[in-house]
């Protein structure tokens, strides 16, 4: 199996920036998807970002388009998403997760336990 681990959540002010990072480990056959979810208070998990199995594909959501950028090194088994220009409404628990290259959250096979982001106004 595939456990994954995220790291790098914080408090920041607006307009101050985070960068998340999410560690893989476990037997891997192929390369595959990863992508970052994120799930606000009294709100349903939503995409924010996906990167292909070799990183040469990459979607984002509206809200994120040009503050956030996910990227990929697969020789560290590592999946980071830097957020710049953080918004109030950036606040929430955020999710790396493995398996598949989508919006779909119930494509990914692999979750990690989230890691905390609040922005501050």
């Amino acid at each position: 199996q595939v456990q994954l681990v995220e790291s790098g959540g914080g408090l920041v002010q607006a307009g101050g920036s985070l960068k998340l990072s999410c560690a893989k480990s476990g037997r891997i056959f192929i390369l595959h998807g990863m992508g970052w979810f994120r799930q606000g208070p009294g709100k349903e998990r939503e995409f924010v970002a996906a990167i292909s199995g070799i990183g040469s594909m990459t979607d984002y959501t509206d809200a994120v388009k040009g503050r956030f950028t996910i990227s990929r090194d697969n020789a560290k088994n590592t999946l980071t998403l830097q957020m710049n220009s953080l918004q109030p409404e950036d606040t929430a628990m955020y999710y790396c997760a493995a398996g598949s290259f989508s919006r779909d959250s119930s494509m990914y096979k692999y979750w990690g336990q989230g890691t905390q982001v609040t922005v501050s106004s």
